[in-house]
C-alpha cells in the first residue's frame, strides 16, 4: 500500500521535476556562452561607448580651457588697473 502511493506522488511530481531538471540543464549547458558574452562585452568598447567617452574629454578640456581664459583675463585686467594708478 505504501509503496503504490510513493509511487503514485513520484508520478504526479514527475513532470513538474522534469521542467525544472531540463530547464536546469539548459541553464548549465548555456552558461559558457552567457559568460563568455559576458567578457567580450567587459573588454570591449562599442562605438557608443566611444562617443560617449570622447564627448567626457572633449567636454572636460573645454571647461579647462575656459578657466585657464579666465584666470588669464583677470590677470590682465589686474595689470591694466595697476598700470592705470597714479605712481608715486
Amino acid at each position: 500500500m505504501r509503496r503504490k502511493m510513493v509511487a503514485a506522488i513520484a508520478l504526479a511530481w514527475a513532470p513538474l521535476l522534469g521542467g525544472c531538471v531540463a530547464h536546469a540543464a539548459y541553464d548549465v549547458a548555456t552558461l559558457p556562452v552567457r559568460a563568455g558574452s559576458k567578457v567580450v562585452d567587459w573588454t570591449t568598447t562599442s562605438r557608443s561607448e566611444a562617443d560617449r567617452n570622447l564627448g567626457r574629454k572633449v567636454r572636460k578640456q573645454r571647461e579647462r580651457d575656459a578657466k585657464q581664459a579666465r584666470k588669464e583675463a583677470k590677470m590682465q585686467a589686474q595689470e591694466a588697473k595697476r598700470e592705470q594708478a597714479p605712481q608715486q
